[in-house]
């Protein structure tokens, strides 16, 4: 009878371990859902052609179940079909910030999130923040990163840092990431 008690508890026990998945690090959009496709607004207008419903704005993010270590965040956008280049990078996110808005501002240091900063994209455009999508012959996968970070700010970095050398210094700091990617 006790043996069938420890194996009553023990088969009980086995969900509660199972628990932590229900809160795990998760990133999430209410623009897209992830493998899905990207929204016309959210891609590049330097890309060519004249399509008013392209109005380079990035997505809502929003993010749960971050590592307790974490003491900012980062977030870092790659298109994955065209060699990982990098179409956005935002980091100093304050810990105690969840989400992003759509459209953050294409400045280094944009109004929201107060504190954070943005790298400047070299490529089809010249800008800070975010550059969308721009594969206007083929559909590419682009993938959201938001990275838990194990500092409040990623000082080595300034206006001038290239998206390659934020993202090491990001990977570096990193004590958990989420992910999220859609197609455009």
């Amino acid at each position: 009878m006790f043996c069938a008690l420890l194996i009553t508890s023990a088969a009980g026990a086995a969900p509660a371990a199972a628990s932590p998945d229900r809160n795990a690090f998760a990133l999430s959009s209410n623009a897209f859902v992830d493998g899905g496709v990207i929204p016309k607004v959210h891609e590049c207008t330097s890309g060519g052609g004249q399509d008013p419903a392209k109005k380079n704005e990035s997505p809502p993010l929003a993010w749960s179940g971050a590592p307790a270590a974490a003491k900012s965040y980062a977030i870092v956008m790659r298109d994955l079909d065209n060699a990982n280049l990098i179409h956005w990078v935002i980091y100093d996110i304050p810990v105690a910030t969840a989400s992003l808005p759509q459209n953050v501002d294409h400045v280094y240091r944009p109004s929201v999130p107060a504190g954070a900063r943005q790298i400047y994209y070299r490529g089809s455009a010249s800008l800070y923040g975010y550059q969308g999508p721009c594969s206007p012959s083929t559909v590419n996968t682009y993938e959201f990163v938001v990275h838990a970070l194990n500092r409040t700010s990623l000082t080595g970095l300034n206006s001038s840092s290239s998206t390659q050398t934020a993202a090491r210094a990001i990977t570096a700091a990193s004590v958990g990431s989420a992910r999220i990617s859609g197609e455009s």
